[in-house]
């Protein structure tokens, strides 16, 4: 039987049958890293949250195995990266692809850029999952529910919406038959 293991990032998005592995990228990666370490599961799945940069809609739900971690600087060519800053546990052309930052994007033309790069969403943690998951070898997947636009009204949009957000992924995942109930 595989090992497979659902991971959250935690706050505000506690489910009874994930592990929180932390906010932001540099927490996520420590703790699933100390989780492949000391448990490696056979198969991550990391639900959670995203924003959307425009074409998704607030509860949306969809998924993806295609992150980016582009930082806003990148559209004003005021900045660089030695990095590979796009990770895609599949083909990236079918992927939808999930930015994450450890800042929340608030402005609708930064929004606009990452459209324009195929980039639909940002999610804080995804990054670092698909990124630790790679290095361990293990296949991931990532389950999102769209709680708010990026734009200037992200965060109380986010805060409005997360209670029932969470509701409609609880529902998608027991339709997908990826949790059998909830304690």
């Amino acid at each position: 039987m595989k090992h497979i293991k659902i991971i959250s990032s935690g706050n505000k998005e506690i489910f009874p049958f994930a592990l929180p592995i932390g906010i932001g990228l540099i927490d996520s990666a420590i703790n699933l890293t100390k989780l492949c370490e000391f448990d490696k599961p056979d198969f991550l799945i990391f639900i959670g949250s995203a924003g959307s940069y425009g074409n998704l809609k607030p509860f949306d739900i969809f998924e993806s195995k295609a992150a980016s971690n582009i930082e806003h600087c990148f559209f004003k060519n005021d900045c660089y990266t030695p990095i590979d800053n796009i990770i895609s546990l599949s083909d990236v052309s079918r992927e939808t692809i999930v930015n994450s930052s450890n800042y929340i994007t608030t402005d609708e033309l930064i929004s606009k850029a990452y459209l324009k790069l195929n980039i639909q969403a940002e999610n804080m943690e995804f990054f670092s999952v698909l990124k630790v998951a790679k290095e361990y070898n293990i296949p991931a997947l990532g389950i999102f529910v769209v709680t708010n636009y990026c734009h200037k009204e992200a965060h109380k949009e986010y805060v409005s919406n997360i209670k029932k957000a969470k509701e409609k992924l609880i529902e998608y995942l027991l339709e997908k038959q990826i949790i059998k109930e909830v304690k």
